[in-house]
């Protein structure tokens, strides 16, 4: 199981025991989105490969 965790400059995740962060800029190149359009499921899909997609898509603007 993926964690991600939202805040303003990027997204902290915990992915199979490793953490990281994904700062906003990355996120923002890797998607070509503004960092507050992106969704939580874009996220997920940088992270994992096919990733299990469940529930509505919430962007990040919305989360934090």
């Amino acid at each position: 199981m993926t964690a991600l965790s939202f805040d303003e400059t990027g997204v902290d995740v915990v992915y199979e025991g490793t953490e990281f962060r994904l700062e906003k800029d990355l996120i923002e190149e890797a998607t070509r989105k503004s960092y507050m359009d992106v969704t939580d499921h874009e996220v997920l899909q940088i992270v994992e490969e096919s990733p299990s997609l469940s529930g509505e898509p919430r962007r990040i603007g919305d989360i934090v």
